[in-house]
C-alpha cells in the first residue's frame, strides 16, 4: 500500500511540475523574471518520471516475494488479421515508460490485407477514423471476468499520421494530455478483473461503443466494445495491457501471452480465428 501511495503522489507531483513549467513559460510574456527559473520544474518533472520508471522496474524484476512474474495466458482481444506495434516482445517497457501500468503493453493495428491501412506521409494532414480498418473492430473479453471500470465518453479524434500532425502530437497534444492523468492518456477504456490479482485494460476505445458497465460479468470471447481513436493515439488501434491492480496510476504492468498467438513482435502479422462464446445459461453463439 505504501508503494502504491508513493507512486500516485509521484505521478501527481510530476504533473504539477509540468503545469508549473508551462505556467512560467506563459508568465514570461507578462512578468519580468529570468526564463532560467522555468527549467527547475521541468527538470523535476523529468527526474520524478525517471524515478517512477526505475522503482517500478526494480519491483517488476525482483517481484514482491522473489522471482519475476510468469506471463499470464489469456485469449486474444480481437479476431482477424492484425499487426503488432510497440510490443514487449522487442523491449520492456514497450512504450518507453512504466507509467500507467504499461510496461508490457502492446499496440495492434488491423491489417485485413496488404495496403488496406492508410500509410504515413505528408498529406493528408489527418484522416477520419473510418479510413482505418481497425476503427469499429470488435473488442473481446480475453477471459471470464468482472468489469471494474468502463468509460466511453471521450471523443474519437482525427489521425495523426502525417509528419506535421505527428510533430503536433508529440510537442503539444501529448504534453497537454499528460496533465490530465491516466484518463486523458488512455482515452475511453475498460478494465476487467481476471481474478488472481490480474487486470486487463483496453485503451482508446470508440466513443459510445462499450456494451458493458461496471459490475458486469463477461465470458471469454464476448464482445465488450469497439476499437477507436480516443486519448493519446495517433490512429485507431487496440492498446492492451495486463496490470496487478485496477488503478493505472498505481498499478505495475504484468507480462501476457495470447493463446495460439504468443506475444507478436513489432511488425509481425498475426491472425486470430473467431471462437464460440458460451453465456451463463450455456447458450453458444458465434462459429460452431
Amino acid at each position: 500500500m505504501a508503494s502504491t501511495s508513493i507512486r500516485k503522489l509521484s505521478a501527481l507531483a510530476a504533473r504539477l511540475c509540468l503545469l508549473t513549467f508551462l505556467g512560467m513559460v506563459i508568465a514570461q510574456f507578462f512578468l519580468d523574471f529570468s526564463y532560467w527559473w522555468a527549467w527547475i520544474p521541468l527538470g523535476l518533472w523529468v527526474l520524478i518520471g525517471f524515478g517512477i520508471n526505475r522503482s517500478t522496474a526494480r519491483a517488476e524484476s525482483e517481484g514482491a516475494n522473489g522471482p519475476a512474474v510468469e506471463p499470464v495466458l489469456t485469449a486474444a482481444p480481437v479476431t482477424g488479421r492484425w499487426k503488432a506495434q510497440n510490443s514487449p516482445a522487442d523491449k520492456v517497457p514497450s512504450h518507453g515508460t512504466r507509467a500507467y501500468g504499461q510496461a508490457y503493453a502492446i499496440d495492434i493495428v488491423a491489417e485485413p490485407a496488404s495496403g488496406a491501412r492508410p500509410g504515413f506521409g505528408w498529406w493528408p494532414l489527418a484522416r477520419r477514423g473510418a479510413d482505418f480498418p481497425a476503427f469499429g473492430a470488435p473488442l473481446l473479453a480475453v477471459a471470464d471476468a468482472t468489469v471494474v471500470h468502463a468509460d466511453d465518453r471521450q471523443r474519437d479524434h482525427l489521425s495523426r499520421t502525417s509528419w506535421l500532425a505527428l510533430v503536433y502530437f508529440l510537442v503539444v497534444e501529448a504534453v497537454v494530455r499528460s496533465l490530465g492523468g491516466a484518463r486523458r492518456i488512455i482515452g475511453n477504456h475498460v478494465i476487467l478483473d481476471l481474478g488472481g490479482g490480474t487486470y486487463a485494460l483496453y485503451a482508446h476505445v470508440r466513443r459510445g461503443s462499450l456494451t458493458v458497465r461496471t459490475g458486469d460479468r463477461v465470458r471469454a470471447g464476448q464482445p465488450i466494445g469497439q476499437c477507436g481513436n480516443s486519448g493519446n493515439s495517433t490512429e485507431p488501434h487496440v492498446h492492451f495491457q495486463l496490470m496487478d491492480g485496477p488503478d493505472p496510476d498505481a498499478a505495475d504492468g504484468l507480462p501476457f501471452t495470447w493463446q495460439g498467438v504468443g506475444v507478436p513482435a513489432n511488425g509481425e502479422i498475426f491472425e486470430v480465428a473467431a471462437a464460440p462464446v458460451t453465456d451463463s445459461d450455456g447458450v453458444v453463439s458465434g462459429p460452431a
